[in-house]
């Protein structure tokens, strides 16, 4: 191995030379060349811009991937210049769970269809994410990191130059002051090598500020290029947030009242279910608004009742509705013109509209 001793020896003291003049610099001891004021800025901004970047770009990760194991697992993946496997959403994988479930319980059961379409519409959510999470990843997130991991890399070199050009700069005004000391004790003028090294060390110090500047002004065109990522970013969430939308929809008018209120927002107990109307949208009509049946003419067919169990509590909504008890016994049938979703209930003399979703009809 090439190991040059007097190479290493030279750097070494110009290191600790320039770390005794820092110190020196901060302790008021020795003189700095200072920046101009739209230079200063140019520094301040810049950093604050880094500074910035990469808060949101750590917190934007956390957004679209919480889990830590899995960001370390792409992080490792991307040093060792592999690819990702394909990873499914935790949208999905509830969808394939139900879909499971709901061929165990019978997809003639009421739950289980209901498992069906819920499962179906959780996977449509997880393939909306999946597709959210990849376009925010090209259009948002890497821009961001090529900014850290290039343009202000290479800002931070030529800063770091600079910086080593205004000490030696410094350094030499130093020399030329002791040296011109000298003359003047001596009553001797002759040209001495500092004012050379100074004009050397100037010449390379404005070069060297004139390259950062540049860089830092290009700051600007950053906030640019990030100000039409970020605009790309709320895009893709409004796509992704619609098509959610757009798919609960779907899945409410596909059940009705059929979900019991231990999905509701509100969070009733379980064992105790209100009325699943919530999960209708606000300015939807409800069944009782369109069902124009009067509950105390409807008579039962001579044939076509049928018993069936009650598998929730059920509290009526009004007159025209039948409230139910968990496990009880009931008679029901439908009459002409009646929802699907609803059925006429009797216990005794009680009669009312009781949702099929909440019964286990018997053969």
């Amino acid at each position: 191995m090439d190991f040059n001793v007097r190479k290493l020896a030279t750097d070494a003291g110009i290191f600790f030379s320039r770390a005794v003049q820092f110190t020196e610099e901060k302790l008021g001891q020795a003189e700095k060349t200072e920046l101009d004021a739209h230079f200063e800025n140019l520094l301040s901004r810049a950093d604050c811009t880094k500074n910035w970047t990469e808060k949101i770009y750590r917190q934007t990760e956390v957004v679209l991937q919480p889990n830590p194991g899995a960001r370390i697992e792409e992080f490792l993946y991307e040093k060792l210049d592999r690819k990702v496997p394909p990873r499914p959403t935790n949208g999905e994988i509830l969808g394939q769970f139900m879909l499971e479930a709901a061929k165990e319980f019978g997809s003639g059961t009421p739950y289980g269809s209901t498992l069906i379409k819920v499962g179906d519409c959780q996977r449509r959510l997880g393939g909306a994410e999946r597709e959210f999470l990849q376009t925010s990843s090209i259009s948002f997130l890497i821009p961001l990191r090529n900014f850290l991991e290039g343009d202000w890399r290479t800002i931070s070199r030529e800063r770091k130059l600079l910086e080593n050009r205004r000490l030696d700069l410094d350094a030499c005004k130093a020399r030329l002051k002791k040296a011109k000391a000298a003359e003047t004790k001596a009553a001797v003028r002759f040209i001495s090598p500092a004012e050379h090294e100074l004009r050397v060390a100037q010449t390379e110090f404005d070069r060297q500020a004139e390259v950062t500047r540049l860089l830092l002004e290009g700051i600007s065109s950053t906030h640019v290029n990030h100000l039409r990522c970020l605009c790309e970013f709320v895009e893709a969430q409004a796509m992704y947030y619609s098509q959610c939308h757009k798919y609960m929809l779907e899945l409410q008018r596909e059940l009705g009242r059929r979900c019991p209120d231990s999905l509701d927002v509100n969070c009733h107990p379980a064992s105790s279910p209100t009325d699943p109307s919530a999960f209708l949208p606000l300015n939807s009509p409800s069944p009782l608004e369109t069902d124009a049946l009067q509950i105390e003419e409807v008579q039962p067919p001579a044939s076509g009742t049928r018993k069936a169990k009650v598998l929730y509590d059920y509290d009526a909504a009004d007159s025209s509705e039948l409230s139910l008890r968990a496990d009880e016994l009931i008679t029901v049938y439908t009459v002409p013109g009646m929802d699907s979703d609803w059925l006429i209930g009797e216990r005794g003399n009680q009669k009312g509209k009781v949702p099929v979703t909440y019964l286990e009809l018997l053969s």
